[in-house]
């Protein structure tokens, strides 16, 4: 590989590439959008995820996969638990047992007052810019599913998240796209028709959950 990665992410990595030779081809790009998360993680920051049709399907898949377990336990920060047991010993303690630890993600899709208030109100392709404008941070990661790499709602949500200093993921097929020239780093799997880009698009973002869960909630070794 010719960027390190630590060796029990890199297990995961092979795990998929074994189970799905065909994105091989897209190995360096899953491992950059990798360390781009990875490192909005590490600072305090989140991701974002938007898509269209069954792409928005995948963006709340993908958010609940990271807030909450997804193969590992995730205790919550003792100081946290603590400090409920503190506010309420009866309640805090059910919280302290079962809260889980959480790696903040927010799905552009899911607010549906929110979207349909603006389509209604304003231009209908700028809904998810006008969520970026108020959600995005520097140092956040926006996700951006695409089949076709140019669904126009997506692009304006990715020149709002660049001019705001977000780091930019491409999820697309295989041909030359708007959103693989504006995103940082683009994973274009090797299919062209938008269900078998769907097919390929989920093993690549659960592996990439599997690999940011054990980075942040797993043990020191396998």
């Amino acid at each position: 590989m010719s960027t390190a990665l630590d060796n029990r992410i890199e297990k995961h990595l092979q795990t998929l590439l074994s189970r799905y030779p065909s994105l091989v081809c897209c190995q360096e790009s899953i491992i950059k959008a990798y360390q781009l998360i990875e490192q909005s993680y590490i600072s305090g920051n989140k991701l974002l995820v938007a898509g269209n049709g069954g792409s928005a399907a995948d963006s709340e898949h993908i958010v609940g996969e990271l807030m909450k377990s997804f193969k590992l336990p995730r205790p919550i920060d003792p100081t946290i638990a603590s400090n409920c047991k503190n506010i309420d010993p009866e309640l805090g303690g059910i919280m302290a047992q079962h809260l889980q630890g959480t790696l903040p993600a927010i799905a552009l899709t899911g607010h549906l007052g929110l979207s349909t208030a603006y389509m209604n109100d304003c231009v209908p392709e700028l809904v998810f810019a006008q969520q970026m404008l108020g959600f995005g941070q520097a140092g956040d990661t926006f996700l951006a599913i695409s089949t076709s790499g140019n669904s126009k709602n997506i692009i304006y949500a990715a020149i709002v998240a660049k001019a705001k200093g977000l780091k930019i993921i491409g999820l697309t097929g295989s041909k030359p796209s708007r959103l693989a020239e504006l995103a940082d780093v683009c994973i274009q799997v090797p299919e062209t028709e938008t269900y078998k880009i769907q097919e390929l698009h989920l093993p690549v973002y659960h592996s990439l959950c599997i690999m940011l869960e054990d980075r942040f909630f797993g043990q020191t070794s396998l």
